[in-house]
């Protein structure tokens, strides 16, 4: 009998905000310099507590997010500062 796969999501995994934190951190401390852990993490992490509530939170439209947190995506910090805000995450230095 073949054996079934299921792609995996981060997002089954981010149901709490400890586990949204832990998730962010994680991207934070391994992203290679160029963002792209972090905004995937961002995309990741919206997507689990929904897009549209985000982009609503955000002052951004839906399809902006998406796209600005999208893999070709390159937001302005600005985006990522409204993003954070609206997913109820704190930016710390360590």
């Amino acid at each position: 009998m073949a054996e079934k796969f299921s792609r995996w999501d981060a997002v089954d995994h981010l149901a709490t905000e400890e586990d949204r934190t832990a998730y962010l951190n994680a991207c934070l401390d391994e992203d290679p310099g160029d963002g792209s852990l972090v905004r995937a993490a961002l995309g990741d992490i919206a997507r689990a507590r929904g897009m549209t509530r985000v982009a609503r939170d955000s002052g951004i439209s839906r399809e902006g997010l998406y796209r600005a947190l999208s893999a070709d995506g390159n937001p302005e910090f600005a985006t990522v500062m409204r993003v954070i805000k609206a997913l109820g995450l704190q930016l710390h230095a360590a």
